[in-house]
């Protein structure tokens, strides 16, 4: 399912979302201007599990331990990564920005985001492999927008065999059926080491720590 847009318009103008959105794409281009050495600076600003473990018992600085925590969630590994992630993020944030106020908006999704790179760094402690991406941030901001938008409808691209189909669709259909989706595959990924490349935990706890933050973070009262 892809969602094209949902039919829930915001009140206010999203600056802090169309920030996000832009300072992604920065990071993006500067990626992609690196060249060769691009591989070093992903691992050198991705959060890595084993190097944050192994820094426990070893002389490795603070700045290298917990940096990655914030800017692996500004880095992307190509353009169906950075594309996927800005337009749930376009679709979704501009209404969670409008319900939470600029602030707390920016706020709540690097909390998101926090809280999306420790579930992933503890659901895969041995790992050598960069986890980068907004995915958990954005899954705080679908965990929000599930809690106070459950009705509003997503108008949703469906695959039907050859053919394609648009509905509008529900966001606790939507949203819950894309997070059954990452806890499956997050199950299926224990005990193996490897997710294909995927943080689906990182995806999960980004969107259990959104729905539990949103009592803490909103602006007024919730319509539907």
């Amino acid at each position: 399912m892809i969602p094209l847009k949902d039919r829930n318009p915001s009140h206010t103008f999203p600056f802090i979302n169309y920030l996000l959105i832009a300072a992604n794409f920065v990071v993006f281009f500067y990626e992609l201007s690196l060249g060769q050495h691009l591989d070093g600076f992903i691992i050198r600003y991705g959060l890595i599990p084993h190097r944050y473990f192994y820094a426990v018992g070893h002389n490795i600085n603070l700045l290298t331990r917990y940096i990655p925590f914030f800017t692996s969630m500004f880095l992307h590994g190509g353009w169906m990564h950075i594309i996927g992630n800005m337009w749930f993020l376009f679709i979704f944030g501009d209404n969670v920005e409008d319900r939470l106020g600029h602030g707390h908006y920016l706020a709540f999704y690097l909390l998101s985001g926090l809280a999306a790179a420790v579930v992933q760094l503890l659901s895969s402690v041995s790992s050598s492999v960069p986890t980068i991406g907004a995915s958990g941030a954005i899954s705080g901001v679908l965990g929000a927008y599930l809690v106070m938008f459950p009705r509003a409808k997503v108008v949703t691209l469906i695959p039907i065999f050859f053919f394609f189909d648009i509905i509008d669709i529900p966001a606790f259909l939507f949203i819950g059926f894309w997070f059954l989706m990452q806890f499956v595959s997050g199950l299926q990924t224990l005990g193996i080491g490897t997710s294909g490349g995927i943080a689906w935990w990182a995806h999960v706890g980004g969107f259990v720590a959104g729905i539990l933050m949103v009592p803490v973070f909103k602006k007024r009262k919730f319509g539907t």
